[in-house]
């Protein structure tokens, strides 16, 4: 069988090495980048889900959101955000992202919202 992949963006490498770490301990593929480049680069290993930052570094995850879902090839992706921002909600629905995790976030909420959307037929 083979392992779903999620792909993690995050600016911040303290928070990817976590999140690689917890999610391949749950047997996922973990594709990981530090900025919206390296997100175009690995959505063509598509993955399964993106797990997607509101802020990074240059970069709006909102815009990155509404980039793949506005994309034939990329909009069936599912997009979480997250962010420490009190607006995460709202930020993400106005994006169309599929879901979103607050930061700090609890480690079974992040497994569970993974398995959810990698779950789907």
């Amino acid at each position: 069988m083979t392992k779903k992949k999620v792909l993690v963006a995050d600016d911040d490498p303290a928070i990817v090495d976590v999140l690689q770490i917890l999610l391949e301990d749950q047997g996922y593929e973990v594709l990981t980048t530090l900025n919206a480049e390296g997100i175009e680069l690995l959505i063509k290993k598509e993955p399964d889900m993106v797990l997607l930052d509101i802020w990074m570094s240059g970069v709006n995850g909102k815009d990155i959101c509404l980039k793949l879902k506005g994309n034939n090839n990329t909009r069936r992706i599912p997009v979480v955000m997250f962010s420490a921002n009190r607006d995460t909600k709202d930020i993400a629905l106005e994006c169309g992202a599929d879901g979103f995790i607050t930061k700090p976030f609890e480690i079974n909420e992040l497994i569970d919202t993974v398995k959810k959307f990698t779950d789907k037929p």
